[in-house]
């Protein structure tokens, strides 16, 4: 493994290289990986990238963290057939957690016609390579007389892709790439997934609306299909630079499908959260206990989400908010359940260029936990700050604080809380 990340970083110091004799450009239509793609959404109209034949863009997105977090719990002892307590928490403290890199691959094949594949070279749940998704995005149609009404208004999107439902999933860490999140960890309910389909956006002067379909799965499939149904996704919303300080955005999304082999919509983030082994076992591992600290309402045969995403800036301020209901049950259960989470942001930017930053955010879900039958709830706050040392390099400091509520004595989460201080160092180019 270790041979690997360091030909990877051997790689990204070449390409960086060549960045620095000006050999690297942008791309048309394209969120850039740096600082310039934060707070940026859907990639706009904008035709700001002359077309200069097929060109290949190569990046690199690589995140380093160090983590001193305590946890501790009040479950009952849960013995199983060898004597182990399996309610008794794993003992961590100081200590770097895995390198986890993103290869970046962008393709501009025609006029307005990109390719994006990335692949996660290292993660928490793989530490070998593979690909998160590839897909094909057209701002213009230059095979079929490129059309002026498309090229102005319309996005078309079709392959394995990061589904657009919400907007949280613009501002969350993706593995390596956490360039455009002000925090280290994700929400407590991560709405992420990719899956097969496609998607096409209008935006107008601000007005933006978008509808989508998927096969509602992660890696798609061709068997069970009397259980396999497709998913869709819509989004309408409102996104301006009304003046010189202030931007307002405001967006509904949905997603829903009637029917799954195993929908992930809360649970399609295979590299892993960022905060190690809270609330795991003595028998946990890094790799197959990915998701700690998160939570996933299981709602893995039919699911109907719903959410809200306020963004404000006004100079340096920015306020987001992520306003969620899901309801949905998974295939052994006879009744849907219900779960909610809000979650504020509130980020302050600063000095020249916005390079450094001051960041909080409270996060609350809950629901009715599958099984048990238990209303639970989960709370967080994170507090902390950035600087963007160049437009590549960020790093940050947080303090986060989570809280346990309502599990039954027997689960490992009963009376649970973690807290404690993460630093982070990221890269995006």
């Amino acid at each position: 493994m270790k041979k690997y990340l360091i030909a990877a970083v051997l790689a990204a110091g070449c390409t960086a290289a060549a960045f620095s004799q000006g050999l690297q450009r942008d791309v048309q239509y394209w969120r850039p990986y740096d600082q310039r793609g934060v707070n940026v959404f859907e990639t706009s109209k904008l035709d700001t990238v002359p077309f200069e034949g097929v060109k290949v863009r190569v990046g690199g997105s690589f995140t380093q963290q160090f983590q001193n977090l305590r946890h501790e719990n009040t479950a009952s002892a849960v013995l199983n057939t060898n004597g182990v307590n399996l309610n008794q928490l794993i003992d961590i403290g100081f200590g770097s957690n895995l390198a986890t890199a993103n290869l970046n691959i962008d393709v501009e094949l025609m006029d307005g016609v990109r390719l994006n594949l990335i692949t996660y070279l290292s993660s928490r749940h793989h530490p070998e390579s593979w690909v998160k998704g590839g897909y094909l995005q057209l701002d213009k149609l230059p095979f079929l007389g490129n059309p002026d009404w498309f090229a102005k208004y319309l996005t078309l999107r079709i392959g394995h892709m990061e589904v657009n439902y919400g907007d949280s999933h613009f501002r969350r860490t993706d593995n390596g790439n956490a360039i455009y999140n002000p925090f280290v960890g994700n929400y407590i309910m991560d709405a992420f997934a990719t899956e097969v389909g496609g998607d096409l956006t209008f935006q107008n002067n601000g007005f933006l609306l978008m509808g989508g379909m998927t096969g509602g799965e992660i890696q798609g499939g061709v068997t069970n299909p009397d259980k396999r149904k497709v998913s869709l996704i819509g989004k309408v919303g409102y996104d301006k630079q009304l003046n010189e300080d202030f931007r307002l955005r405001v967006t509904g999304s949905i997603y829903t499908t009637s029917g799954s082999s195993r929908n992930t919509l809360f649970g399609g983030d295979r590299a892993g959260s960022r905060y190690y082994l809270v609330m795991e076992n003595t028998l946990a591992s890094t790799s197959g206990n990915f998701t700690s600290g998160r939570i996933n309402p299981g709602q893995t045969d039919n699911i109907t989400a719903l959410v809200f995403n306020p963004f404000i800036k006004y100079k340096g301020l920015e306020l987001f908010g992520n306003i969620e209901q899901t309801k949905g049950k998974a295939a052994n259960e006879n009744a849907d359940r219900t779960w909610n989470q809000v979650g504020f942001d509130a980020v302050y930017r600063f000095g020249s260029m916005e390079r450094f930053y001051f960041a909080g955010r409270y996060n609350k879900v809950d629901g009715t936990l599958a099984g048990s039958g238990l209303d639970i709830s989960i709370d967080r706050v994170q507090i902390g700050g950035g600087w963007f040392i160049s437009k590549n390099i960020l790093a940050k400091l947080e303090y986060v604080s989570q809280n346990y509520k309502g599990f039954a004595a027997t689960d490992i989460r009963n009376g649970g809380k973690f807290n404690g201080l993460m630093l982070e160092g990221v890269i995006g180019f």
